[in-house]
Protein backbone atom coordinates (compact mmCIF):
# COMPACT_ATOMS: atom_id res chain seq x y z
CA UNK A 1 0.00 0.00 0.00
CA UNK A 2 1.39 3.09 -0.77
CA UNK A 3 2.00 5.98 1.20
CA UNK A 4 0.70 9.38 0.30
CA UNK A 5 3.19 10.84 2.67
CA UNK A 6 6.02 9.90 1.29
CA UNK A 7 4.56 10.71 -2.23
CA UNK A 8 4.22 14.54 -1.10
CA UNK A 9 7.73 14.46 0.72
CA UNK A 10 8.99 13.69 -2.96
CA UNK A 11 6.47 15.73 -5.03
CA UNK A 12 6.97 19.01 -2.30
CA UNK A 13 10.79 17.88 -2.63
CA UNK A 14 11.68 17.92 -6.27
CA UNK A 15 9.31 21.75 -6.66
CA UNK A 16 11.18 22.94 -3.81
CA UNK A 17 14.66 21.84 -5.61
CA UNK A 18 13.72 23.37 -9.03
CA UNK A 19 13.01 26.84 -7.67
CA UNK A 20 16.10 26.72 -5.55
CA UNK A 21 17.97 26.24 -8.97
CA UNK A 22 16.01 28.97 -10.16
CA UNK A 23 16.93 31.23 -7.76
CA UNK A 24 20.68 30.46 -8.26
CA UNK A 25 20.64 30.83 -11.39
CA UNK A 26 18.57 34.28 -12.05
CA UNK A 27 20.89 35.65 -8.87
CA UNK A 28 22.41 37.89 -11.29
CA UNK A 29 19.40 39.32 -13.18
CA UNK A 30 16.75 39.33 -10.02
CA UNK A 31 17.47 41.62 -6.87
CA UNK A 32 16.12 38.98 -4.21
CA UNK A 33 15.37 41.78 -2.13
CA UNK A 34 13.00 43.73 -3.85
CA UNK A 35 11.52 40.79 -6.22
CA UNK A 36 9.50 38.44 -5.38
CA UNK A 37 9.82 34.59 -6.30
CA UNK A 38 6.50 34.86 -8.37
CA UNK A 39 8.82 36.47 -10.86
CA UNK A 40 10.20 33.50 -11.99
CA UNK A 41 6.95 33.06 -13.75
CA UNK A 42 7.48 36.00 -16.06
CA UNK A 43 11.00 34.99 -17.92
CA UNK A 44 11.42 32.23 -20.31
CA UNK A 45 11.85 29.61 -17.58
CA UNK A 46 8.43 30.42 -16.48
CA UNK A 47 6.81 27.60 -17.01
CA UNK A 48 9.74 25.90 -15.12
CA UNK A 49 8.28 27.88 -12.03
CA UNK A 50 4.49 27.17 -12.54
CA UNK A 51 5.67 23.17 -12.51
CA UNK A 52 8.14 23.58 -9.34
CA UNK A 53 5.00 25.21 -7.34
CA UNK A 54 2.54 22.69 -8.96
CA UNK A 55 4.28 19.99 -7.56
CA UNK A 56 5.16 22.03 -3.79
CA UNK A 57 0.87 21.97 -4.29
CA UNK A 58 0.14 18.70 -4.94
CA UNK A 59 2.61 16.98 -2.72
CA UNK A 60 1.25 19.34 -0.21
CA UNK A 61 -2.21 17.99 -0.84
CA UNK A 62 -0.64 14.25 -0.72
CA UNK A 63 0.47 15.17 2.90
CA UNK A 64 -3.06 16.86 3.79
CA UNK A 65 -4.26 13.36 2.84
CA UNK A 66 -2.11 11.43 4.68
CA UNK A 67 -2.68 13.21 8.06
CA UNK A 68 -6.39 13.26 7.21
CA UNK A 69 -6.41 9.48 6.78
CA UNK A 70 -5.13 8.84 10.18
CA UNK A 71 -7.48 11.52 11.88
CA UNK A 72 -4.09 13.65 13.17
CA UNK A 73 -4.84 17.00 11.08
CA UNK A 74 -8.83 17.45 12.12
CA UNK A 75 -11.33 19.21 9.82
CA UNK A 76 -9.68 22.71 10.47
CA UNK A 77 -6.40 21.54 9.79
CA UNK A 78 -6.98 19.90 6.42
CA UNK A 79 -9.01 22.48 5.06
CA UNK A 80 -6.22 25.24 6.36
CA UNK A 81 -3.63 22.77 4.00
CA UNK A 82 -5.81 22.20 1.56
CA UNK A 83 -6.19 26.13 0.97
CA UNK A 84 -2.12 26.42 1.22
CA UNK A 85 -2.23 24.08 -1.65
CA UNK A 86 -5.53 25.55 -3.54
CA UNK A 87 -3.29 28.64 -2.98
CA UNK A 88 -0.34 27.72 -4.51
CA UNK A 89 -1.55 25.95 -7.53
CA UNK A 90 -3.70 29.34 -8.01
CA UNK A 91 -0.46 31.22 -8.32
CA UNK A 92 1.09 28.24 -10.34
CA UNK A 93 -1.57 28.71 -13.28
CA UNK A 94 -1.92 32.60 -13.17
CA UNK A 95 1.22 34.69 -13.41
CA UNK A 96 1.65 37.82 -11.19
CA UNK A 97 1.54 40.98 -12.97
CA UNK A 98 3.56 42.20 -15.37
CA UNK A 99 4.00 46.22 -14.12
CA UNK A 100 5.92 46.94 -17.35
CA UNK A 101 2.62 45.90 -19.09
CA UNK A 102 -0.05 46.67 -16.41
CA UNK A 103 -2.59 45.35 -14.22
CA UNK A 104 -4.42 42.17 -15.04
CA UNK A 105 -7.15 40.05 -14.23
CA UNK A 106 -4.34 36.91 -14.29
CA UNK A 107 -1.72 38.87 -12.07
CA UNK A 108 -5.48 39.53 -9.76
CA UNK A 109 -5.93 36.08 -9.16
CA UNK A 110 -2.34 35.53 -9.11
CA UNK A 111 -1.89 37.76 -5.92
CA UNK A 112 -5.43 36.02 -4.28
CA UNK A 113 -4.14 32.80 -4.61
CA UNK A 114 -0.68 33.91 -2.93
CA UNK A 115 -2.46 35.90 -0.21
CA UNK A 116 -4.63 32.66 0.73
CA UNK A 117 -1.05 30.23 0.33
CA UNK A 118 0.76 32.30 2.91
CA UNK A 119 -2.06 32.76 5.15
CA UNK A 120 -3.34 29.11 5.32
CA UNK A 121 -0.03 27.47 5.77
CA UNK A 122 0.31 29.05 9.41
CA UNK A 123 -3.00 28.43 10.42
CA UNK A 124 -2.48 24.16 9.25
CA UNK A 125 0.89 24.10 10.67
CA UNK A 126 -0.64 25.00 14.25
CA UNK A 127 -3.78 23.83 14.29
CA UNK A 128 -2.14 20.39 13.24
CA UNK A 129 1.15 20.15 15.12
CA UNK A 130 0.01 22.07 18.09
CA UNK A 131 1.49 19.90 21.34
CA UNK A 132 -1.92 19.87 23.66
CA UNK A 133 -4.16 17.61 21.07
CA UNK A 134 -2.11 14.88 20.59
CA UNK A 135 -0.38 12.62 23.82
CA UNK A 136 2.21 11.24 21.70
CA UNK A 137 4.51 14.30 21.08
CA UNK A 138 7.44 13.82 18.47
CA UNK A 139 10.44 16.25 17.70
CA UNK A 140 8.20 16.80 13.59
CA UNK A 141 5.59 17.66 15.76
CA UNK A 142 7.17 20.58 17.60
CA UNK A 143 9.20 22.11 15.11
CA UNK A 144 6.18 21.90 12.41
CA UNK A 145 4.21 23.84 15.65
CA UNK A 146 7.26 25.98 16.23
CA UNK A 147 7.72 26.86 12.59
CA UNK A 148 3.66 27.99 12.44
CA UNK A 149 4.44 30.20 15.24
CA UNK A 150 7.16 31.55 13.28
CA UNK A 151 4.93 32.03 10.09
CA UNK A 152 2.56 33.40 12.04
CA UNK A 153 4.70 36.08 13.29
CA UNK A 154 5.85 36.90 9.92
CA UNK A 155 2.28 37.33 8.96
CA UNK A 156 1.62 40.06 11.68
CA UNK A 157 4.81 41.90 11.09
CA UNK A 158 4.39 41.83 7.63
CA UNK A 159 0.46 43.51 8.14
CA UNK A 160 2.45 45.53 11.00
CA UNK A 161 4.68 46.93 8.37
CA UNK A 162 1.98 47.51 5.85
CA UNK A 163 -0.09 49.65 8.63
CA UNK A 164 3.03 51.76 9.53
CA UNK A 165 3.57 52.36 5.87
CA UNK A 166 0.37 53.36 4.91
CA UNK A 167 0.39 55.63 7.58
CA UNK A 168 3.03 57.52 5.96
CA UNK A 169 2.14 57.56 2.83
CA UNK A 170 4.18 54.44 1.18
CA UNK A 171 2.77 51.57 -1.35
CA UNK A 172 3.10 48.23 1.34
CA UNK A 173 5.09 47.05 -1.56
CA UNK A 174 8.10 49.84 -0.94
CA UNK A 175 7.30 49.78 2.90
CA UNK A 176 9.42 46.57 3.24
CA UNK A 177 12.47 44.58 1.37
CA UNK A 178 9.60 42.71 -0.30
CA UNK A 179 11.29 40.26 -1.73
CA UNK A 180 13.92 39.11 1.36
CA UNK A 181 10.56 39.38 3.40
CA UNK A 182 8.40 36.68 1.33
CA UNK A 183 11.81 34.34 0.90
CA UNK A 184 11.95 34.92 4.40
CA UNK A 185 8.32 33.21 4.92
CA UNK A 186 8.48 31.45 2.09
CA UNK A 187 11.01 29.71 3.53
CA UNK A 188 9.98 29.40 7.20
CA UNK A 189 6.54 28.20 5.65
CA UNK A 190 7.67 25.24 3.18
CA UNK A 191 10.05 23.90 6.58
CA UNK A 192 6.81 23.35 8.45
CA UNK A 193 5.08 21.66 6.08
CA UNK A 194 7.87 19.10 5.63
CA UNK A 195 8.14 18.72 8.82
CA UNK A 196 4.02 17.56 9.11
CA UNK A 197 5.14 15.06 6.06
CA UNK A 198 8.20 13.65 8.43
CA UNK A 199 5.59 13.46 10.97
CA UNK A 200 2.76 12.15 8.52
CA UNK A 201 5.55 9.57 7.18
CA UNK A 202 6.96 8.60 10.48
CA UNK A 203 3.88 7.83 12.25
CA UNK A 204 2.79 5.49 9.27
CA UNK A 205 5.77 3.63 9.56
CA UNK A 206 5.54 3.46 13.94
CA UNK A 207 2.40 1.97 13.43
CA UNK A 208 3.39 -0.55 11.01
CA UNK A 209 6.03 -1.48 13.28
CA UNK A 210 3.38 -2.34 16.18
CA UNK A 211 1.46 -4.39 13.45
CA UNK A 212 4.20 -6.46 12.81
CA UNK A 213 5.07 -8.01 16.05
CA UNK A 214 1.53 -8.74 16.91
CA UNK A 215 0.93 -10.44 13.39
CA UNK A 216 3.85 -12.78 14.56
CA UNK A 217 2.56 -13.61 17.72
Amino acid sequence: MHQPARWGLGAAGAGIAMIVVLELTSFDEMNPLRRTISEHGLGPDGWIFGLAVGLLATGSAAIGVSLARKRLAGIFGTIALMGWSVGLLMTAWFEKNDWAVGPSLHGSIHRVGSFVAFLSLPLAAVIIARPWRHRERSRATLVAFGLGICSVLWVVGIATVMVIGARQGLPWWRAMPLGLVERGMAVTEVAALLALGVWAAARQLETAAKVAPEERR
